[in-house]
């Protein structure tokens, strides 16, 4: 399992519109991610930015990005949620949300 951290700012205008939508993200949305090896998926707000974390269980990250990004029903819902964001990702990365580098991580505690 790898954990996955990004972040983009949330634009104050479309706040609540963003908002709404995540209330009741659609189901074939959750499945896209589910099946392309996505778990504990989840999305912070503070202030104007969004922080997503996600922990990846399969071998192929790219593979399984693209397998989202082919998904009809997710390009949709992207189609709603865009207008929300401004990508902070490094201009010509290929990114929307900016990649988050970990910097510390709390393990379990060994007996």
């Amino acid at each position: 399992m790898r954990r996955h951290g990004t972040v983009i700012r949330l634009r104050p205008e479309q706040r609540e519109e963003y908002l709404r939508l995540h209330a009741a993200v659609w189901p074939g949305v959750e499945q896209t991610l589910r099946e392309a090896n996505i778990r504990n998926y989840t999305i912070f707000l503070h202030d104007d930015l969004l922080f997503g974390y996600y922990e990846y269980v399969g071998a192929d990250h790219a593979a399984d990005q693209a397998r989202i990004a082919a998904d009809p029903q997710t390009r949709q819902w992207w189609e709603l949620t865009a207008p929300c964001q401004e990508s902070l990702a490094e201009p010509g990365s290929g990114d929307w949300w900016a990649p988050m580098r970990e910097v510390w991580h709390l393990t379990e505690e060994t007996p």
